[in-house]
């Protein structure tokens, strides 16, 4: 039996894990999609931080005033939301390899609502961010998100934020880096084969000009780029966990830019 009791002190900090969590959520892979009931989102947050308020230890906050706690509330917003931020990595990665290849093979006008990234997105990016998805519920990958904000509360404790500018700035630098490289590796196949298409077709255009090689090179595109990705699909597995090695790498790079060790 779990008994929880409440004092001011008690409770104020109990809001304060609530911001931090909720706002993860609402950012974080898989749990932020648009299309997650907002219940959910509210009931899982509240749930978390009903666990984590028997965990974390409960100092003095040694704030003044409404305008002491808003600041508080406002450092723990912006705590979950990066780490979140961080651990979203993988849409970013998957929407852009996605727009890269559509864009090759002729797909960037047909764009569909990404609910992961409340955007437009090509079709391609859509279908790689839902492979990528699946396959962070069955690695267990949201377990180990979870478990990355829980623990964050042994390094930043509440209202124990030392945030660190230039490692925060560096760890964005190098979140954007990570997501060109690693979604022109994926895109890389694709554009391979479009390169060679397009010079075999430049040639052909020199050999027979009469031929109208626009209109037969944009169909032999979509056809060529759709049998390349069905013969790569098999290597998304082992695109999956690079990607998922890159969210753990950005996330504790954002946390250590959250405490002075």
């Amino acid at each position: 039996m779990v008994n929880y009791s409440f004092s001011l002190l008690t409770f104020e900090y109990f809001l304060l894990i609530l911001v931090r969590i909720s706002s993860f959520v609402s950012v974080a892979p898989f749990f932020g999609m648009q299309n997650t009931p907002g219940r959910l989102k509210v009931g899982l947050s509240v749930f978390i931080s009903l666990l984590l308020f028997q965990i974390v230890p409960k100092e003095s906050l040694g704030y003044t005033g409404i305008v002491g706690y808003s600041i508080i509330v406002i450092k723990e917003g912006i705590t979950g939301l990066l780490i979140g931020f961080a651990a979203n990595i993988c849409n970013s990665i998957i929407l852009l390899a996605g727009n890269l290849i559509d864009i090759n093979i002729g797909f960037s006008m047909a764009t569909e609502y990404n609910p992961q990234m409340r955007t437009q997105a090509s079709v391609t990016g859509n279908l790689y961010s839902y492979l990528v998805m699946l396959l962070l519920v069955v690695t267990n990958m949201h377990h180990y998100i979870l478990r990355a904000i829980s623990d964050s509360y042994q390094l930043i404790p509440v209202n124990g934020q030392v945030f660190l500018w230039d490692h925060l700035l560096e760890g964005m630098l190098n979140y954007m880096i990570d997501s060109f490289v690693i979604a022109f590796r994926i895109t890389l196949p694709v554009f391979a084969c479009i390169m060679i298409l397009n010079c075999i077709l430049g040639i052909m255009a020199k050999v027979s000009p009469q031929m109208n090689m626009f209109a037969v090179g944009m169909q032999l595109k979509v056809l060529f780029g759709l049998i390349v990705m069905f013969l790569t699909i098999g290597l998304f597995i082992d695109v999956s966990d690079f990607i998922f090695d890159e969210m753990k790498k950005i996330m504790v790079f954002m946390i250590k830019g959250m405490y002075n060790s």
